[in-house]
């Protein structure tokens, strides 16, 4: 029997104690240069940094590095295992950032959910140019972000965002293979946590004044107990899905999934495996849109989906045709947002970032509707997007 994926990650990562490391940029090969990169030299550097924060990003490292923080309470589709063992996926996030846009980024694991993390965070900002926040379960994620925006670098829970800009992406060259408009779309996602939450509202433009910008009007969001709407008492208490109720649903419909899916063009699956059956698909509207995302097990399989009616299918995995992952998104969206030293990451520039990943494939096809995970040109032209619409909403700014 052959060797498995899981055993080949095992031997690797006990090969190489891991897959990343710090390596000096400067030579330290004899005593003028000891005195240059560490005493007495670098107290000039100090006192520079010292009487002008800011000229931290010309002498030191924190220009081009990035934290990548978790509390281990929702890692990939293992749940709540704790810091120890979110090293390796920080670890694999940190290297993604490397190989794909230079960034150079390490991870920050806490081994319990009781710390002020927001605290925390702030206290090591120093350090770095960008904040990547990972596999913190919802809804502690979404108070996380929504309170360190304002610490003057940009913060991003790419369980959000990262997979609602891929989705928007994927919709937008879902919609241009099948001659559609996007703002007419009916969607249903399946899903209410960071992702679901993020993109049911980066579908709604939420909180972006371009009026040139894209919104779908008709979306319905499930969770486990079934259609989100504004007469469940019992999302009363948890903000999010208060606000989806709000923000989504407009005619207020009730039921499960499967009531949600009769008549729907797309669906977006951020939720659990086998959760669709080829009955709901072919409820839907004619050659419906399929992304299901649960991984490893999708909510429904693409054969399936497929041999029920489905016209452009999408899933997490990368053994399938049209891959939804993250990293097409987050390099480029840091890579971006540092170049122009952002202090946060906005609406606009998720946006920008979303239109360039669907602008990369000029003629796409309904198995050809994002590009391939492994292109590293991809970040290239999402870094690029990200600074102009940063750049753009500054100058704005400064008119207004």
């Amino acid at each position: 029997m052959g060797q498995s994926i899981y055993d080949e990650a095992l031997l690797l990562h006990e090969l190489h104690r891991g897959k990343i490391e710090v390596r000096g940029k400067v030579p330290v090969k004899n005593r003028h240069d000891l005195s240059v990169a560490y005493t007495p030299g670098v107290a000039e550097v100090a006192r520079k940094i010292a009487a002008d924060p800011e000229s931290a990003y010309r002498y030191t490292l924190k220009a081009n590095t990035v934290a990548v923080v978790s509390d281990g309470s929702a890692v990939l589709g293992l749940g709540d295992v704790g810091g120890y063992a979110a090293i390796p996926v920080m670890e694999g996030k940190a290297l993604l950032f490397r190989e794909f846009a230079g960034i150079d980024a390490f991870p920050i694991c806490f081994d319990s959910k009781n710390v002020d993390l927001v605290a925390h965070i702030r206290n090591i900002a120093p350090v770095f140019g960008g904040i990547n926040l990972e596999d913190i379960a919802a809804p502690r994620c979404f108070a996380i972000e929504a309170a360190l925006q304002d610490i003057g670098i940009p913060v991003m829970h790419d369980d959000q965002h990262g997979t609602a800009v891929v989705v928007l992406a994927a919709l937008i060259n879902a919609c241009r293979v099948q001659k559609k408009s996007l703002a007419e779309l009916r969607i249903v996602i399946s899903g209410a946590g960071a992702a679901g939450t993020a993109i049911a509202r980066l579908l709604k433009c939420v909180g972006v004044s371009d009026t040139t910008c894209i919104s779908v009007r008709d979306i319905i969001v499930c969770d486990r107990q079934g259609i989100i709407h504004r007469g469940r008492r019992d999302i009363l208490s948890i903000p999010h899905k208060y606000l989806i109720a709000h923000e989504t649903n407009e005619g207020n419909r009730t039921g499960g999934l499967a009531e949600a899916l009769a008549g729907a063009d797309a669906f977006i699956g951020v939720s659990g495996p086998a959760l669709v059956t080829q009955e709901m698909v072919k409820s839907m509207a004619k050659h419906p849109i399929i992304f299901a995302m649960a991984n490893p097990v999708p909510e429904i399989m693409p054969g399936e989906a497929k041999a029920a009616g489905a016209g452009i299918i999408g899933t997490g995995r990368s053994d399938y045709h049209n891959q939804i992952n993250n990293v097409l998104a987050f390099p480029g969206i840091f890579r971006g947002a540092l170049d122009v030293r952002a202090a946060r990451i906005t609406d606009e520039m998720k946006i920008a970032a979303a239109h360039a990943i669907a602008a990369y494939i000029p003629h796409p096809t309904r198995e050809y509707i994002l590009p391939s995970v492994i292109d590293r040109g991809v970040s290239r032209a999402v870094a690029a997007a990200v600074a102009e619409a940063w750049t753009v909403s500054c100058t704005r700014e400064a008119f207004i």
